[in-house]
C-alpha cells in the first residue's frame, strides 16, 4: 500500500492484488520502467534514513473456518461430557493421566485435549484458543497451523506425562492453546531484517511470549502448570520447523485442506481407540 502510494503522488495508475500468499504491486506495461524508477529512488532515500529493511510476512487464507472447526470440536466434547449436557464419561478413556502415557495408551495425549472439567474451564480454552488459533492460521495457513498445533499439544502432553508421577491427570486444550502460541513465537523469531536489527528486537517476540505464558497459563489451584509449560515448548519446536518450510507451500489451497483433515483425522483415531479401550 505504501508503495501504490508512492506511485500515485508520481502519477502511475498502479493495482494493488493479494495472489497465494503475496501482494502485488501491478502497474500498465507501458509505465513499468518509470514505476521502476521511482520505487528505486524511494527505496534509495529510505536507506538513507534507516539500515533496515523490513519484510513484511504474508497472511494465508484459512483462518476463520480452523477456529469454527476447533470450536465445534470443544463444544461438542463438552456437551457430552458435561452434567448440564449428557455427562456421558469420556474421562476415564480420554484423559491424559501418566502411568497409562507411560505404558503405552498415547492415545490420551490427543484426547485429554478436547476435555474440560466445567463451564469456565471450557470457555477460558474456548477463548483463547481461538484467539492464538486464528493468529496462527493466519501466519501458517488455517490446516497446517492446526495440525501443527494438534501434533505440538499432544507432544505437550506426552512430555508431561514423563516428568509427573505415574498418578497425575491432566485435561484440557489449553496444552494445545499454549502450543500455539509457541508455534506464533517461533515463526515471529524467524529472520525478517537486516543485519542491523537489535538483540532486544530481534528476541522480543520470546520475551512477550514467555510474558504471556506467565501472565495466563501460572496460577490457580487446578491449573497444570507443566502442561502449559511443556506445550509452549513443543510449540516452539514444532513451529521452529513449520515456519521453515516453502511459503509456496503454505500457499497452497490443497495442501491445506490436506493438513486440516489430517489434524481432525488425528483426533477422531485416537477418540475411536479410547473408546474401544474401554469396552
Amino acid at each position: 500500500m505504501e508503495l501504490r502510494l508512492v506511485l500515485d503522488s508520481a502519477g502511475i495508475m498502479a493495482r494493488v492484488d493479494f495472489d497465494h500468499g503475496r501482494w502485488l504491486l501491478s502497474v500498465d506495461e507501458v509505465s513499468v520502467e518509470r514505476a521502476e524508477h521511482e520505487l528505486d529512488e524511494y527505496r534509495r532515500e529510505n536507506l538513507t534514513r534507516s539500515s533496515r529493511v523490513i519484510a513484511l510476512a504474508p497472511v494465508f487464507g484459512g483462518a476463520v473456518p480452523g477456529v469454527m472447526l476447533y470450536a465445534v470440536v470443544v463444544l461438542a466434547v463438552g456437551i457430552a461430557t458435561l452434567p448440564w449436557g449428557l455427562a456421558v464419561d469420556l474421562f476415564t478413556p480420554g484423559q491424559m493421566q501418566s502411568g497409562q502415557v507411560m505404558s503405552g495408551q498415547w492415545w490420551r495425549t490427543v484426547t485429554a485435549l478436547t476435555l474440560h472439567l466445567d463451564e469456565g474451564h471450557l470457555a477460558s480454552n474456548l477463548l483463547f484458543g481461538v484467539l492464538f488459533g486464528f493468529l496462527a492460521g493466519r501466519t501458517l495457513g488455517g490446516g497446517m497451523a492446526w495440525l501443527s498445533i494438534v501434533v505440538a499439544g499432544s507432544l505437550g502432553n506426552l512430555v508431561n506425562a514423563m516428568v509427573q508421577s505415574d498418578e497425575h491427570t491432566s485435561v484440557g486444550a489449553s496444552t494445545a492453546v499454549f502450543a500455539a502460541l509457541g508455534i506464533l513465537v517461533a515463526d515471529a523469531l524467524r529472520p525478517r531484517v537486516s543485519a542491523g536489527e537489535s538483540l532486544l528486537r530481534r528476541w522480543s517476540p520470546l520475551v512477550g511470549g514467555m510474558m504471556l505464558l506467565s501472565f495466563i497459563g501460572i496460577g490457580g489451584g487446578r491449573v497444570d502448570v507443566m502442561a502449559h509449560v511443556t506445550g509452549f515448548l513443543a510449540g516452539l519446536v514444532i513451529g521452529f520447523l513449520i515456519s521453515r518450510l516453502p511459503v509456496r507451500w503454505r500457499a497452497n489451497d490443497k495442501l491445506q485442506f490436506a493438513t486440516g483433515s489430517l489434524a481432525l483425522i488425528m483426533v477422531s483415531i485416537a477418540w475411536v481407540i479410547a473408546l474401544r479401550s474401554a469396552q
